[in-house]
């Protein structure tokens, strides 16, 4: 009866490991399709989510544009006064740009060595800070593991090392993951 029982239950504890992350990936994916879809009000499912990516990507096209860059930075400069909608503004946008854009942000992981026996993974976020008075540290950020938080850390340059061929994505992973995910 026992045996019966610990086999029942260790299979349903494997169906859930399988199951959870597929369904929950499969949620999010239905909600931002559905959340997306709901911005411009269409009978047809599906179609508002072709309109707002045909959106941003004619919104994309006009920002590239040489006489249409002048208003994209005079709006900016605009945003830029408000106080409180400067700073969220500001944070969005840099948080964006460190992902994707011409000035990505985590695309150099290293090792940290906090002491003797311990070192942490994170990403060069600025290589110089000579412009603080601070030439010989280095902006670090470590992501905080589950979550999509972290902290940034100025660390002596000579404590950091550069981790060559893995991706920044799997290292990025790895951190985020809690160290589960393998590396590369």
């Amino acid at each position: 009866m026992t045996f019966t029982y610990r086999r029942i239950i260790s299979y349903f504890l494997r169906g859930l490991l399988f199951l959870t992350p597929l369904a929950v990936t499969g949620y999010v994916i239905y909600a931002i399709f559905v959340f997306l879809d709901g911005l411009i009000p269409v009978p047809i499912p599906g179609i508002g989510v072709l309109m707002v990516l045909a959106l941003i990507t004619f919104v994309g096209y006009l920002a590239s544009l040489f006489f249409a860059k002048s208003a994209f930075e005079w709006f900016e400069r605009g945003v830029f006064k408000i106080p409180l909608v400067n700073l969220i503004y500001t944070s969005i946008k840099d948080l964006m740009g460190a992902f994707v854009g011409d000035k990505k942000k985590f695309s150099s992981p290293v090792i940290v060595q906090i002491n003797e026996t311990l070192s942490r993974p994170g990403f060069i976020t600025q290589d110089d800070l000579s412009g603080i008075g601070e030439p010989n540290l280095v902006a670090v950020y470590f992501p905080h593991s589950y979550n999509v938080s972290g902290n940034v850390y100025l660390v002596p340059k000579e404590k950091v090392r550069s981790l060559t061929g893995i991706k920044s994505s799997d290292v990025m992973k790895f951190m985020v993951s809690g160290g589960v995910s393998d590396l590369g």
